[in-house]
């Protein structure tokens, strides 16, 4: 039931919980899902793996951002082949979970990296959602990591073929962006998205609390983090844009899901508009981090969402 769930921080798998669930009750789909890009061992989503994989190079020591090696994008093996569709049949033990716990005609906004976020739609499509765009969030600033090709060739003595490249790179240009799917959830054939409003309360967007410099919002979101925004987990998103994608899409008193809480920027968000929310986190210090902060701001917010502000650890 939701009421064992609801407002509260869940260490655990978010497979294991979610047919608990009341059926037809999620407002919102909010989630930072793991990428399956191999950036920690929380995103390694796939069976083919050795022990260079997550190692670190001389290159990397220090560095804040590609702290472990992944894996190159032609792969180590043939078997690395399969690891695309390994990472869509694992979105789908999920999602196929998640369809029943959401209202009819809402929405869902997913996060993904730019190589791997068609799996994740194909999984959500397999699943009968729908999509209905393809956001991006542009960042303040990006980590960018492109080796020079004249360096690699005149580690190996090849004078001649690095004066040639001079000036080339290996790699990709500077991850400026990062896409957000934003599916929906089928209303009635049949029917109409309005009368889905009227009937469900969910699938209109509320521009007016949305405006950005007076004017209607593009699918392109510019925010960065706070000044005084803690930095937790090497994946997280800024609390303003969590808060942005909550205000245009629930009311007041709705139930945003996060199955992937991370550091609990969803659910903060959520709390923070007087919103309820359900997140699981497998990871114990992140769910602990993630209850720190949502602990901090129940103190100034009103009695209710302080007194049902709990960590439920199984």
């Amino acid at each position: 039931m939701n009421k064992d769930y609801l407002n509260k921080t869940i260490n655990a798998d978010c497979v294991e919980h979610l047919d608990k669930l009341d059926d037809h009750s999620i407002d919102l789909f909010l989630s930072d899902i793991p990428y399956g890009i191999n950036l920690d061992e929380w995103d390694v989503l796939h069976n083919n793996t050795n022990s260079a994989l997550l190692g670190k190079s001389p290159a990397q020591e220090g560095k804040p951002a590609f702290k472990r090696r992944g894996k190159p994008i032609n792969g180590w093996s043939q078997s690395d082949r399969n690891i695309g569709l390994e990472y869509e049949n694992w979105c789908r033990q999920w999602i196929k979970k998640i369809y029943p716990k959401m209202k009819t005609g809402s929405s869902l906004f997913v996060f993904g990296a730019r190589r791997t976020i068609h799996r994740v739609i194909n999984a959500f499509e397999e699943e009968k959602f729908l999509v209905k765009d393809m956001l991006a969030w542009k960042k303040t600033a990006a980590h960018h990591r492109a080796q020079r090709v004249s360096v690699v060739f005149e580690r190996r003595g090849l004078e001649e073929s690095a004066k040639e490249w001079d000036g080339w790179r290996l790699g990709n240009l500077a991850p400026i962006w990062e896409p957000i799917a934003w599916l929906v959830k089928p209303y009635q054939i049949g029917g109409t998205i309005a009368d889905n409003i009227l009937e469900y309360k969910v699938g209109a967007m509320n521009i007016q609390d949305c405006l950005q410099n007076g004017s209607c919002p593009t699918n392109l979101l510019e925010f960065g983090f706070r000044k005084d925004e803690p930095r937790i987990h090497e994946a997280q998103k800024p609390l303003d844009l969590f808060e942005f994608l909550i205000k245009l899409t629930t009311c007041e008193n709705q139930i945003v899901i996060d199955p992937f809480m991370g550091s609990g920027t969803a659910a903060l968000a959520a709390v923070s508009l007087k919103r309820n929310f359900i997140g699981f986190e497998i990871n114990r210090n992140y769910c602990h981090a993630a209850n720190e902060r949502l602990t901090k701001i129940m103190g100034v917010e009103k009695k209710l969402y302080a007194a049902s502000a709990q960590s439920l650890l199984f």
